[in-house]
């Protein structure tokens, strides 16, 4: 018999902990297929049959206005729990296919629904493990399960509800195109069938909004008219964060809120401008400028409905007490996430942006269209906006592995993010998808793609770039022009190498740290640097008096506590410039950082080394308003003479040096070179700041002794 290379719908195998395994098999063969295989005698897996744990999405539509969910009443073509009443939409995630991708398209497919990607809001995933048809179908299924939260009800005539039976025109048309079709006899029977098929039954025979808290007590209830879901396990998490975010009352929230600011202390700071050239008054007010586009792509970088969350807030500000609150702490925080809270939300979808849709179901006469909510997950996402949301460690690292050296090093930059073909292309690919069940685009591998900043901020990076250039041609420093204009080209060529040079050697009144740097809200990998800008006045006392501590940079390396073989034998004196901060914006979130060590560039690290910058009237303000206070209560008061700036500020000083010594650029086991931060990944933020931690109490003791000396 000829080969006839029969695809389905293919799903990822998993284990028991919800790993890839490397492994897929069909869903579950349809009723065409299983004629054909039988007329063929060809045997194929079945993750139902063979209990394989496999991935799926739920889709849960919440209208807040009536506190009711949107149910689907399974139709009696289903091959598990048919004519029971379930979730809005759910649906198999293919192999090789994202969940949210598949969320998307599932409730267009099911329900004529389209709604873009902040919509969606990821609130926990299920494990469910069950046996049914007299133990022929065993459901053992991770689910991502989703809740987007709309403003009143959809109308039920908007919604379009999916023919049932539907992949079967998938596996007719494959069959076709593949040359199989020629070899069945009985084709024309079969055709016929279909068309019974489809006339007999829908995929959805109806839905129907219900409040949720009956839903609840139905399920409790174990009512054989709904597919039964634990609601004292795993599942009731879905009416607990509905119950918490409408049941909580305004005065708990205000004084909650109220709680967590008054953990900040609001301080006035204030640089001496005497100094500075009328030229550099005036470049100062266009690097203002700059810093504040530095901000709003930081909000975007966080999270992609960030910026809408932020304008919403701010508008609403006005409104009441509560509404001032949120957004006076999102103010601190930038983002629905709490810094001082291990990052857990302090703001729910519940409170933000309302967006509207006007053709994103069937027209309803008298209806004007659908309003939801924004979006964001109560857990802050691991790879904040610069990966999709749903990608995992392992998907990157096959396709990353897929990848060129070219290609490779792109992927893993600090000035890249990594997109979906399949994001872009959703609409074509509800028309278009492949029968393998991949859903990624023709003539590509891999659904993952990486976009450079210059091109996918290039709409404030072109503004950015002309206020430096102006700043630059206005600046009297010649450092001050060169780095002005090069970091200005750096924003629309990708190539930040010559500007951090500059940045290094800046030799200014007025200093100036714009662009992107730090690595610390990609807690995937650790390779994506985040928008900041510092701006302030150099304080040329204080500076001098630090030039001993960068010149002893290589001391301090070659005599670390640890074999020399992990010793740098370049290490390059670091210079040290002491500022008085002026403005500051972006990544500087939360508790503000009072010095910086830059850049973080391995490539410049090696062949330049680093750079501090310190914030001396934000390491006052910290001084006074927290350490002080917390030495009045904590040290014997015969000591407390002892709690100084000074020794605070060389502590500080310390920490940020020993940023610069150890190993940077490693050799492994297998003789590749490579570099600690891209083999620690997620983990080398907080181990480089231990280290800097430990290595400056032994730098401090170590230079005291030399002194000593």
């Amino acid at each position: 018999m000829a080969e006839t290379h029969l695809q389905e719908e293919h799903l990822d195998v998993l284990t028991k902990t919800g790993q890839k395994t490397g492994v897929s098999k069909p869903r579950h063969n349809s009723p065409f297929l299983i004629i054909l295989l039988y007329e063929l005698s060809v045997e194929l897996g079945d993750v139902h049959r063979d209990g394989d744990y496999h991935r799926a999405v739920h889709v849960w539509i919440f209208a807040e206005s009536t506190q009711e969910l949107l149910l689907q009443r399974r139709a009696d073509c289903k091959d598990s729990w048919p004519g029971l009443w379930d979730i809005s939409s759910a649906g198999h995630i293919s192999a090789g296919d994202s969940s949210l991708i598949t969320a998307q398209r599932e409730l267009h497919e099911e329900l004529g629904v389209n709604l873009p990607k902040d919509a969606f809001e990821l609130i926990f995933v299920f494990l469910q493990e069950c046996v049914i048809n007299d133990g022929t179908f065993i459901n053992n299924e991770y689910n991502d399960v989703y809740l987007i939260t709309t403003l009143d009800p959809i109308p039920l005539e908007a919604f379009m509800l999916q023919a049932c039976l539907a992949s079967i025109d998938l596996d007719l048309k494959f069959l076709i195109s593949s040359g199989t079709w020629c070899i069945l006899e009985s084709g024309a029977y079969i055709c016929k069938l279909l068309v019974k098929l489809h006339l007999a039954e829908t995929e959805v025979s109806t839905v129907k909004y219900i409040a949720y808290e009956e839903y609840r007590s139905l399920l409790a209830k174990e009512d054989p008219d709904y597919v039964p879901y634990d609601i004292d396990g795993q599942y009731s998490q879905l009416f607990d964060i509905i119950t918490q975010r409408y049941k909580e009352s305004t005065m708990e929230r205000s004084l909650s809120l109220q709680k967590q600011l008054r953990r900040y202390a609001p301080v006035t700071l204030s640089a001496e401008l005497t100094g500075l050239s009328d030229a550099d008054k005036e470049a100062l007010g266009l690097l203002i400028k700059a810093a504040t586009v530095m901000d709003e792509i930081f909000h975007w970088q966080v999270w992609y409905s960030n910026p809408v969350l932020r304008y919403w807030l701010k508008k609403q500000s006005d409104s009441s007490e509560l509404d001032k609150l949120k957004w006076m702490y999102y103010l601190i925080n930038k983002s629905p996430w709490s810094c001082l809270d291990e990052n857990e939300a302090f703001l729910t979808t519940a409170d933000s942006a309302v967006k509207f849709l006007p053709h994103a179901t069937e027209p309803v006469t008298g209806w004007k269209g659908l309003e939801y909510k924004a979006a964001f997950p109560m857990l802050k996402p691991p790879g904040a906006n610069f990966y999709p949301p749903d990608m995992d460690k392992m998907e990157f690292k096959l396709w990353k592995s897929s990848l060129t050296e070219k290609q490779q090093k792109e992927a893993t930059s600090f000035f890249t993010v990594i997109k979906r073909q399949s994001e872009f292309s959703l609409d074509s690919s509800l028309s278009d998808h492949r029968v393998d069940g991949t859903n990624h685009l023709v003539g590509s591998t891999h659904d993952l793609y990486s976009v450079p900043y210059s091109e996918e901020y290039k709409t404030y990076l072109v503004r950015a770039a002309e206020l430096l250039h102006k700043a630059g041609d206005v600046a009297s420093s010649h450092s001050l022009k060169r780095l002005l204009h090069s970091k200005a080209d750096a924003f629309l060529s990708n190539d930040y190498y010559e500007s951090d040079i500059a940045w290094m050697e800046l030799d200014s009144k007025l200093d100036v740290t714009i662009g992107p740097y730090e690595t610390y809200e990609d807690t995937i990998f650790g390779y994506k640097a985040t928008f900041e800008a510092f701006v302030g006045v150099r304080d040329d006392k204080a500076t001098a008096q630090l030039k001993l501590f960068g010149d002893n940079l290589r001391v301090l390396e070659q005599n670390l506590p640890m074999d020399d073989a992990y010793k740098s034998k370049d290490v390059i004196a670091a210079p040290i410039r002491v500022i008085q901060l002026v403005y500051n914006a972006g990544d500087v979130k939360g508790p503000q950082t009072v010095a910086f060590n830059l850049p973080n560039d391995e490539l410049i690290v090696k062949d330049r080394g680093t750079s501090m910058v310190m914030l001396k009237n934000i390491s006052e303000a910290k001084f006074k308003h927290i350490l002080q206070p917390i030495a009045e209560v904590c040290v014997k008061e015969e000591q407390q003479k002892l709690v100084d700036f000074d020794s605070f500020f060389t502590h500080t000083i310390c920490h940020e040096c020993c940023h610069g010594i150890g190993p940077h650029t490693i050799r492994l086991p297998d003789g590749r070179e490579s570099t600690v931060r891209l083999e620690l990944q997620e983990l080398h933020s907080a181990l480089e700041e231990a280290k800097a931690d430990i290595v400056g109490l032994w730098a401090l003791k170590f230079l005291i002794g030399q002194v000593s000396n």
